[in-house]
């Protein structure tokens, strides 16, 4: 499979800074959504790219390093839970993406993000389902998304044991839910998605 299939097609057409877009964390019941923007040059090409899904943590944490230190652009953003609680997911994803293109230093010329929906940016834009997989650009910004949200949850759980969001990353674990149960919620919990256990 061409990983590079889309940037060759947006190159020939004479696109030249394309910025890949991926978020992460829209499903779990505490932390931000974070979101990440990259442009990667398509002439030094990191092996092992793909999916963050789909690879090891330490695999994620050494990619993401050469990735930020290849990038010719780089920006990270993230959407707090007391926003994610007053617009929805959907929403707080699109917000982080659009901060993401938009804060980059070098003004993309084409964006294609991960996933169906198309953001609020004066970028021609292109979405690709399963683009982490399928785009080297969105691999890139899907492994710099998770490594910087994994970073983020290792931080809470120094905050907040009781929920192991060490392991869960936040995410509906058993033990998670059981803590929730127990303990209430804490500050970084999405309270729209633990109505059931409040």
């Amino acid at each position: 499979m061409d990983k590079l299939l889309y940037e060759r097609q947006l190159a020939e057409k004479g696109f030249k800074y394309i910025c890949g877009v991926d978020e992460v964390g829209r499903g779990p019941l505490a932390g931000p959504v974070v979101c990440a923007a990259v442009i990667m040059p398509l002439d030094d090409i990191i092996d092992g790219v793909d999916d963050s899904k789909k690879l090891s943590a330490k695999k994620r944490e050494n990619l993401s390093e050469t990735i930020l230190k290849k990038a010719v652009a780089c920006n990270i953003c993230r959407v707090e839970p007391e926003i994610i609680d007053k617009i929805n997911i959907l929403e707080a994803t699109k917000l982080c993406m659009k901060n993401a293109v938009e804060g980059l230093e070098i003004k993309p010329d084409f964006v294609i993000t991960d996933g169906n929906m198309t953001l609020d940016i004066a970028f021609p834009q292109q979405s690709i389902i399963k683009g982490d997989s399928l785009s080297y650009s969105i691999g890139c910004a899907s492994i710099v998304a998770k490594v910087y949200r994994d970073g983020l949850m290792d931080g809470y759980d120094i905050l907040y044991p009781q929920y192991c969001f060490g392991n869960n990353k936040g995410y509906g674990t058993a033990v998670h839910i059981n803590a929730i149960k127990e303990a209430g919620l804490c500050p970084v919990h999405r309270r729209s998605f633990t109505k059931k256990w409040q």
